[in-house]
């Protein structure tokens, strides 16, 4: 069986270039194929291989104290579904172009809701201090098209950066509500959150590793159909598994 990881992690990395040729060599050298974004904000990666060589990779990434906290959510195929490995250098680890969005700029992450927590809100319908729950799907059209949070929020974006236009509409009809952002894996929905804090939503919430941490430690409560993928299995169900094939190999570029 091929380990697949998916993982991300916001810190300071002033060696952006150097770093990318060293993830590059190291991935390489352990016959991994997949996408790692380097950026001066941080690391985002998506990498499937041998279960030895992939852990071998990450600890050697972890033992550079930047990336001492990098947490993996892993899933599992009978088939590598990258076609090749690919390291590349950009500006975020996920395109926003929003001031306050990354916890290096605000100084802090968003409050964040455990799975479990977020589990046992969707089945009392409100959250602990019993307001009312929302939450807030802040991936592409694409993606939901394969699968969302039952009752969720979804907006008709193509891409993250025209997230705060579409959610204009809706705002004042959430003042009251306990607002939880979501996203695959945690990135899309901690910028979101953090950037929405600091233009003066202060009721939304984060959930912590996104829907593939939530299928992993919860399962599928409240959550209808798949979730969308970067790679070759194109959505994976709550119990990770594909849910479905292709031979595109570009899929993993839709962001």
């Amino acid at each position: 069986m091929i380990l697949n990881i998916a993982a991300y992690l916001f810190t300071v990395i002033d060696d952006a270039d150097a770093l990318a040729q060293r993830l590059r060599e190291q991935a390489a050298h352990a016959g991994l194929r997949g996408t790692m974004l380097v950026t001066p904000e941080g690391l985002n990666l998506f990498l499937a291989g041998d279960d030895a060589p992939l852990r071998s990779f990450l600890a050697w990434l972890r033992s550079d104290p930047r990336f001492a906290g990098l947490h993996a959510k892993e899933s599992w195929s009978d088939v590598v579904p990258f076609a090749r490995l690919k390291v590349k250098r950009k500006r975020e680890i996920i395109t926003f172009r929003r001031e306050q969005a990354s916890p290096l700029q605000a100084g802090l992450r968003a409050p964040v809701v455990a799975p479990q927590d977020l589990a046992r809100w969707i089945a009392q319908g409100h959250d602990d201090a019993g307001k009312r729950l929302v939450l807030l799907d802040t991936r592409n059209r694409q993606e939901v098209a394969y699968g969302t949070f039952q009752g969720a929020l979804t907006l008709p974006i193509d891409k993250f950066t025209d997230l705060p236009e579409a959610l204009a509409p809706h705002r004042d009809a959430l003042r009251d509500a306990t607002v939880v952002s979501f996203c695959t894996g945690g990135i899309r929905c901690e910028k979101a959150a953090l950037w929405l804090q600091h233009d003066g939503m202060d009721n939304v919430l984060q959930l912590d590793d996104g829907i593939l941490g939530y299928f992993e430690q919860v399962g599928g409560l409240g959550y209808d159909g798949g979730c969308f993928v970067f790679d070759q299995r194109v959505a994976l169900t709550p119990q990770l598994a594909a849910v479905a094939t292709t031979g595109d190999a570009n899929v993993q570029k839709v962001a």
